[in-house]
């Protein structure tokens, strides 16, 4: 591997601080504010690859997390998104929501759309701990599988 990208590894990863760096970027990547935790989910994976279950743990609790203060903003804001929500899209897409119910939360991994959906779902004030669970078990999923396909690629080159 060139130099460069072990350095770049290392400054992303930030080993001096390891488990809490990627519990915070993972909370604040979870929430509206965009940014990927994948980088130093990965980076600190690649320096020290033992430490591959409890970097997936770590990030999916931060990620949860901030899903979960997403959904209470959602809860929060339903009036003034009332104020917006007379399209046919919107329509749409909040009923199929609510045809869900908290299983879409299993959905809340997706760059772009995974942060916003779980706002919608305390928006509609999809039940809290359902909506958590299935949370946790997409985001679990996401960094398990996105990070060992990650380490199995690049160990074939």
């Amino acid at each position: 591997m060139p130099t460069w990208i072990q350095q770049l590894l290392a400054l992303l990863a930030l080993p001096e601080y390891s488990l809490t760096t990627v519990f915070v970027v993972s909370f604040i990547s979870a929430t509206l504010v965009p940014l990927g935790s994948e980088p130093v989910v990965f980076g600190l994976i690649e320096l020290d690859p033992t430490m591959f279950w409890p970097v997936v743990l770590v990030a999916t609790l931060g990620n949860t997390l901030g899903g979960a203060v997403d959904w209470w903003m959602g809860y929060g804001a339903h009036r003034v998104a009332d104020k917006y929500g007379k399209s046919p899209t919107h329509a749409r897409a909040l009923a199929w929501l609510e045809k869900l119910g908290p299983k879409a939360c299993l959905l809340a991994w997706l760059p772009a759309v995974g942060d916003p959906l779980c706002a919608v779902a305390g928006w509609l004030k999809l039940p809290f701990w359902p909506c958590l669970f299935y949370m946790t078990i997409g985001k679990f999923a996401r960094y398990t599988l996105m990070t060992g396909a990650l380490i199995g690629l690049f160990k074939l080159w």
